[in-house]
């Protein structure tokens, strides 16, 4: 009896009190710059789940306010990552994360992506400390993806 009472209880624990799959990630002063991109890049990798385009509003969480100023609102946004300059960050099947640059303000990272397509291509992503208000004071936050480099198929 006591075992049945237990396994419920973990389960109540497990299904009502943890965090949401579906919660946005929102930024935090802890959350280094290369989590940042790691955030942003595993939530494009699975764009449509658990909803659809969760991963572009996940992204687009992490835009560095003038960013979304820029590029909003979130609908503006969304069409801009399904057009061909970035629809391959979308359901993408991997990527990789290299280092260029750190410093206390600024990082930026060299991004290759393996689309669904199996073809390669590489970005420019720069994170920045903001310095501000709205809660994000401290945050690293995205202020520039430039445009894909084609760097060819995977077969």
């Amino acid at each position: 009896m006591k075992t049945k009472f237990f396994i419920k209880l973990i389960f109540f624990l497990i299904i009502f009190l943890k965090p949401s799959m579906a919660e946005i990630i929102k930024p935090k002063s802890s959350i280094d710059p290369s989590q940042v991109v790691k955030i942003q890049l595993a939530a494009l990798m699975k764009n449509d789940f658990p909803n659809k385009d969760r991963g572009i509003e996940q992204t687009w969480e992490f835009a560095h306010p003038n960013n979304q100023k820029i590029t909003g609102p979130i609908e503006r946004f969304k069409y801009m990552m399904k057009s061909d300059s970035y629809s391959m960050l979308l359901n993408h099947s991997s990527h990789e994360i290299k280092e260029v640059y750190l410093s206390k303000e600024v990082a930026t990272y060299e991004v290759t992506v393996l689309d669904k397509e199996k073809k390669y291509y590489k970005f420019k992503w720069q994170v920045e400390k903001y310095k501000g208000e709205n809660g994000l004071n401290d945050c690293w936050l995205t202020t520039a993806v430039s445009q894909p480099i084609s760097m060819g198929s995977s077969i």
